[in-house]
Order: structure tokens, then sequence, then C-alpha cells
């Protein structure tokens, strides 16, 4: 599980404001289906809200341990039915470039210049 700083995790609250839940937890509970649309959800991502429609509060807080657990995410917001869950995206290594090419631009030619052929 990742550990954050108060610092981010309160940058992180911020930029999940503005987010809506991409995954449902419903009366099934956390299912392994479930966990693996949060893994893709967060593969693209990064940062998701995820919406527990469950009334009970202390099986939601085992469900945000669990997730972040089991996908190796930090734990950002649980505020009433919204779990929010943050994890940086793998570096992926980058193709060397390839060598640039010179591009000349050609001579802007006068009105004179062409007048006068």
């Amino acid at each position: 599980m990742l550990d954050l700083t108060p610092a981010s995790r309160r940058g992180l609250r911020a930029r999940a404001h503005t987010l809506h839940p991409l995954v449902m937890i419903g009366e099934a509970g956390l299912t392994p289906q479930v966990l693996k649309e949060i893994d893709l959800a967060l593969k693209s991502h990064e940062l998701i809200k995820i919406r527990a429609l469950n009334e009970d509060r202390s099986q939601r807080a085992l469900w945000i341990e669990e997730i972040c657990r089991t996908l190796d995410c930090a734990p950002v917001q649980h505020i009433g039915k919204i779990l929010v869950v943050y994890r940086p995206r793998p570096e992926q290594p980058q193709a060397p470039a390839a060598p640039r090419r010179r591009v000349t631009k050609q001579r802007r030619r006068i009105k004179r210049s062409y007048q006068m052929d």
C-alpha cells in the first residue's frame, strides 16, 4: 500500500473534487470483477472515485483497506459513500527519438523580384 504525505493527499483531494465516480460497489460487495474494474480505472486515470452502495460505514472502511492492499494504491479520502483512491501510472520506457532532419525555409521573394522577370 502506498503512503502519501498530508500535502500530497490534500492536493489529490482537490483534484478529486470535480471527478465523478467511475466504479460502483453494489449489493454483492467487493467481488473480483469489481476489483478488476477498479484496477483498469486506476491504470487509465490514476485518481478515481468509487461509490459504495452500502449503508454500513465500517464495511466501507474495510473495502477501501482491501482495495488499497490488493491493488497497491493509496486511500485519499472516505466521505460518506464515496471512496477516493490513487495509484501513480507506471513509468513507460520511451523509445529513442529518431534524428531530426533540419527543415530549411524557402526565402520569400519580394514583390519586385518576380515582377521584373
